[in-house]
């Protein structure tokens, strides 16, 4: 699908991969808006891509919906839909203060997994009925995963359940859109430079960036953005989770 002219969506790109997914899409002529909980960042990326910001807690229903419907109102339906926003926190299932909280493993799985498919579903809903485009393509998801969704580390239990619950998302609606045109594919991103990752001494993000193969650099939101772009415009394209992480295979710890 050209991109160009089309409204798109972006959850959590006041930031880190959102932010430069949001860039990388209007910069090919997309109407951007962008969905977060910080406003203020929100709106500064939308002035800087001429777009949109909409305030959001995608796990909340009542919330996405007047986001959306805010979205709408500006640029009409959205074709393009990426899953950005997420939230991590290492806690060990068992640790030295006992049993992980229960709600600590219920917040990041619902934010990470139950906000991907809130968005989603209403993403499509509202996509279905729109005109087709060229070879009957109405539009495109595309998901957050993680590396984590195939090795999760030893701490990384809620995050990773969260992030492989989205690996296990993708084929089946992907299946189930083929119907309206709508295609679903996912990237699962390694050791990427993120605002959590800015956060860390630069002594500790060099150690990280030696342990990937090749190349030995953590990634950045152009590179993941890049790939976003290519699966908007790559028609058949559809039911993937692609790995974009330099040949990394994480250890358990």
């Amino acid at each position: 699908m050209n991109p160009k002219g089309h409204a798109a969506l972006v959850t959590g790109g006041a930031s880190g991969l959102g932010e430069g997914t949001a860039m990388k899409l209007a910069a090919a002529g997309c109407k951007v808006t962008i969905l977060d909980m910080n406003m203020d960042l929100a709106r500064a990326v939308a002035a800087k891509i001429g777009g949109h910001a909409e305030p959001c807690d995608v796990s909340d229903e009542a919330s996405t919906v007047a986001a959306l419907n805010g979205a709408t109102a500006k640029f009409g339906v959205p074709r393009i839909l990426v899953n950005c926003a997420g939230i991590g926190g290492a806690k060990r299932i068992v640790g030295k203060e006992g049993p992980m909280p229960l709600a600590h493993f219920q917040k990041i799985v619902n934010v990470n997994l139950s906000g991907t498919f809130n968005v989603t579903r209403l993403f499509a809903a509202d996509l279905q009925h729109e005109p087709a485009l060229e070879a009957g393509e109405r539009g495109i998801v595309i998901m957050t995963a993680s590396v984590a969704a195939f090795e999760g580390q030893i701490g990384q239990a809620a995050y990773a359940a969260s992030k492989g619950g989205i690996r296990a998302l993708i084929l089946p609606a992907a299946r189930e859109f083929a119907q309206f045109g709508i295609r679903v594919n996912g990237i699962a991103p390694g050791i990427f430079k993120t605002p959590m990752m800015a956060g860390m001494r630069d002594d500790v993000q060099k150690s990280l960036a030696e342990a990937i193969p090749f190349p030995k650099l953590l990634g950045t939101p152009e590179e993941y953005a890049m790939l976003a772009l290519h699966m908007v415009e790559n028609r058949y394209l559809n039911g993937e989770l692609v790995r974009l992480d330099g040949a990394i295979r994480m250890a358990p710890r």
